[in-house]
């Protein structure tokens, strides 16, 4: 994988970079020499770093040193969707070995292979890329995502990865569950918008009709995409292709239909204010959302039944994304520019939440 450069720093010492080979070693994949790390990325959850013997080049997921929570950075249940995928036609990055204790680097680590690949995450990046590349990456993207949801979960041993039914139910019941933790500040209009939207799902959620593989964070900037030359005099540009998906740290077993309708919600340009900046996937470059759902079908995805209020569903989770965020701001658990717009989005996106429903 290939992302925004970072510290160059190692994070790993001599001691846990020979632990790491030794466990690589073990997976048949045996460095050449000693191992070297740099920090790709310290992401808003896991560290992402990249490891290179001199010959070949790895990447590793890890969780941060300190700041864990008790759920999440499971590197591991992040590995085991990418290596059951490994075979089939989504493109992930071939996985190599993950180690779930703790005892070795301090916390566990899944290790990939390097994907060669760029990412598109800022209006900056997307600006590089003609319309005739901006148009082939979306058409890339929603093949890749109908593809996955015709992955047979059962089959490639992900039986167990998540329960298969009633997810927009349990989606509703843990976003609600977050509103009522993060909600404190974002004061009684916003509150009355939530209370409006949830009760409304609740006596409308939508039917599931599908179960298969969910990513739960699909969109242009986690992924990698191969990108050809520019347009030359006949017009004609290079190819443009996703290389791998990436970030799988939201994905289980539930409705593709959500899939969808969350890459959806996130082009809505309140998801500027949620980042803090301005995000490759809202601009108005790329499609709306009604034909990205009709592009995703045209590639042989599932029908779309109950889709707008599977996008209520989806405005309603950012939403509260975004109170977590502004709320982490507010208590000064944040480092870095970019959180202090968060709060903003709230209710721009549960109105936008209970537009679809009506």
């Amino acid at each position: 994988m290939s992302g925004t450069s970072g510290s160059a720093t190692d994070v790993l010492t001599r001691a846990e970079l020979d632990a790491v080979a030794s466990v690589m070693a073990a997976a048949r994949t045996t460095p050449a020499g000693p191992l070297t790390s740099r920090l790709i990325s310290g992401g808003k959850s896991n560290l992402t770093l990249r490891l290179t013997d001199g010959e070949r080049v790895w990447v590793m997921r890890t969780p941060p040193r300190a700041g864990r929570t008790p759920s999440a950075h499971d590197v591991v249940r992040e590995f085991r969707v990418v290596a059951a995928l490994g075979p089939t036609d989504v493109p992930v990055p071939p996985a190599v070995v993950a180690y779930p204790d703790e005892d070795l680097i301090g916390g566990a680590f899944a290790i990939c292979e390097y994907v060669d690949g760029s990412t598109v995450q800022s209006r900056e990046q997307l600006a590089r890329l003609g319309d005739d590349q901006v148009a082939a990456a979306v058409t890339g993207l929603c093949r890749t995502l109908a593809a996955l949801h015709r992955v047979d979960h059962v089959a490639v041993g992900l039986e167990t990865f998540g329960r298969p039914d009633g997810y927009a139910a349990r989606q509703l019941r843990r976003w609600g569950g977050q509103w009522q933790i993060v909600g404190e500040h974002q004061g009684a209009a916003s509150h009355a918008l939530a209370h409006r939207l949830a009760d409304g799902l609740g006596e409308r959620l939508p039917e599931q009709r599908a179960t298969g593989i969910v990513h739960g964070d699909y969109r242009i900037d986690n992924t990698l995409l191969r990108i050809g030359g520019e347009a030359d005099e006949a017009g004609e540009v290079g190819e443009v292709e996703v290389a791998a998906v990436v970030d799988w740290e939201l994905s289980t077993i539930g409705d593709p239909v959500a899939d969808v309708a969350m890459m959806c919600v996130y082009r809505d340009p309140a998801f500027d204010l949620v980042i803090g900046s301005e995000a490759a996937w809202t601009s108005d470059r790329l499609p709306s959302v009604e034909a990205l759902a009709a592009a995703y079908e045209s590639e042989g995805g599932v029908g779309l039944h109950d889709f707008d209020r599977h996008l209520a569903l989806g405005y309603f989770k950012l939403a509260v994304i975004a109170a977590g965020i502004d709320h982490r701001y507010r208590a000064g658990a944040t480092h870095g520019e970019g959180f202090d717009t968060a709060g903003d989005a709230v209710a721009p996106l549960l109105e936008a939440g209970l537009a679809q429903l009506r």
